[in-house]
This record gives structure tokens, sequence and C-alpha cells, in this order.
């Protein structure tokens, strides 16, 4: 989507819900007019539009909150397991599931831009692009590592294993950022893909990996059918990454984000996800907590995100 459209968008979207924020308050208002004579109809109707208010408020809050430049831009999600072989590889791919499952309940647009899958069970790595309104805003809270704590299905004694996995999030540049990457810069391989994707994609080397010499950032892709579709994606994700590695020696508040995700390991969770002994998911940057662990690890980790978003407001106004 070029940037004009992506602008046009945006207000369409930012009328439509001003519109619909001024009809609820309006059919609460009527509503509660309406309750003044008793009406049991007209009580339960005033609480729904109270429900439909309260959650229109949230929303407008949220998008209050996504202030930053890169916000409305589409997201780059790339997912890779700690050490612990394949019970951090099946965490990676839980991880993979729920954000995919967000990105339905939001409306986005998905694609596999890179993929490897397990030895057993689970993924290497993947890397996952979102289209959508707000995408990369709302999924920026995700960045850093997330910790599993549960009985292992892959252990035959029943033990409970700790498993981690690195998420990390960055911005799908746009064209009109002017980025200065000279060819002479890139170190371009292909080489035949692996795993499931047909007898073309096994049988041709059609999978890209490209290096960026000045900076040692590698990005692959081995989704595409073809070699040409696998490096333009490469190239995305690689604007993505020169892109965040400026916004990093730029922006100290930026740098600290990103601070300790090469361990993953202990004590630099941002996320722990507890299934046994008892069922909790906690953000340890917040302190918000969610009991029903099934439903957040199903994509409703729309909390999360509004209490990230809210803190990381808070941070930039005392700052």
């Amino acid at each position: 989507m070029t940037p004009l459209l992506q602008e046009k968008t945006h207000l369409e979207n930012e009328h439509a819900r001003l519109t619909h924020l001024r009809n609820a308050h309006r059919d609460m208002q009527d509503w509660l007019e309406l309750t003044q004579e008793q009406d049991e109809e007209a009580l339960e109707s005033l609480e729904q539009a109270v429900d439909t208010l309260a959650a229109l408020l949230d929303e407008t809050e949220m998008v209050m909150l996504l202030s930053e430049d890169d916000d409305g831009q589409a997201a780059i999600v790339e997912i890779h397991p700690g050490a612990g072989g394949t019970e951090s590889q099946d965490w990676a791919e839980m991880l993979q599931r729920m954000y995919v499952r967000w990105g339905n309940a939001h409306h986005c647009t998905m694609r596999v831009l890179d993929y490897q899958g397990g030895d057993e069970a689970g993924i290497k790595s993947v890397t996952l692009h979102f289209e959508g309104e707000y995408a990369f805003g709302l999924l920026k809270s995700e960045r850093g590592i997330h910790r599993l704590i549960r009985i292992s299905p892959f252990d035959s004694s029943g033990r409970r294993h700790t498993s981690f996995a690195s998420v990390d999030v960055l911005p799908d540049v746009r064209d009109d950022i002017d980025l200065d990457i000279k060819e002479g810069d890139l170190r371009i391989d292909v080489y035949r893909a692996s795993g499931a994707g047909g007898q073309h994609v096994n049988k041709t080397e059609s999978a890209v990996r490209i290096t960026h010499l000045p900076t040692g950032i590698v990005v692959q892709c081995q989704d595409e059918r073809s070699q040409h579709g696998n490096k333009e994606s490469a190239m995305r994700v690689l604007r993505a990454r020169l892109y965040a590695h400026e916004c990093e020696k730029r922006d100290a508040a930026k740098q600290a984000q990103y601070a300790g995700k090469d361990a993953i390991a202990f004590g630099s969770q941002i996320r722990t996800y507890t299934l046994q002994p008892y069922r909790l998911v906690k953000d340890h940057r917040t302190g918000t907590e969610c009991g029903d662990v099934d439903a957040v690890l199903d994509g409703r980790i729309d909390q999360f995100q509004h209490d990230y978003l809210l803190r990381l407001h808070e941070q930039q106004r005392q700052g």
C-alpha cells in the first residue's frame, strides 16, 4: 500500500471511530432518559450502551497512545527459540500461533517471510509480516524474551521445564525513508530451501541469505517460490533491521528496549507464562497478570499491549 493510500485509510478509520464514539454516547444518553420511567427493558439497554461506549473509549485511548512515527507501519516479527532443543522450539511455535491468532482477531493481513521447522517439533525460527492498522505500534510490546513454565510433553518422567524464546518486532520501513544500502556492502547467497515447501522449492536454489557486511546483519528468506521473491522479502527485512539499527544508535530509549535481547535465559524475560504448578501469565515490565492462560495463548494479549503502551507513555512524559 502506498503512503498516500495508507494515510487515506488511516483518516477514514479515525473518522469512523469518532463517529461510532459520538453515536454510542448519544445512545447512552437516550437510554438514560428512558430509565427515568423505571422501564426494565430500558435499564438493560442502558447497560449494553455503557459497555459499548466503554469499549470504544478503551479503543480510542489505545490509538492516542500510538503516537510515534512508526506506530502505523506494518510489522515484521521474528521468533527464535532459546537453548533447550525441542522444548524451546515447541514454545517458539506456540508463540507463533499466539501472534497469528492475534493478527486474525485484528484483521491483519499476514504472510510468512521465512520458516525453519524444528528437527522433531516446533520451529528453529520464523519471520512473519503483519499488515493492519497500527500493526507495529501494537506488536512492539512483544519485543523481548518470553518464558514458559510447564510439564514438558517431551519428558517421559513428567518433569517441569522452563523454556525461553526471543521475539523481535521491527517496523516495515516506508519507501519514503532513505536508507543508503550499497550493493557492494551486500553478500547474497542462494541455497536450496529446507523443510516442507513442495517439489519446486526443494529442488531449486530458491532460498536467499543476505549479509550486510558493514554491520554483520544477516537475513534470509525461503518461503517464496522464486529466488526473486525470496530476495525481495529478504531485502524488506534487511531494510527494517538497518532502520532499527540506526534508531538504536540515535535513541537511547530504544536502545534500552533492545538491551539483553541476545541472552535468551533467566533474568532477561519480559513475560512469564506459567502452566504448572499454577496457571498465570505475568508481564514483568508492567505487573499485568492474567489467569486465563489459554485465552492469552489464543492471542488475547490486548491488555498486556495496552498497559505496556500506557507505561511507555508515562516514561516519555516524565522523561
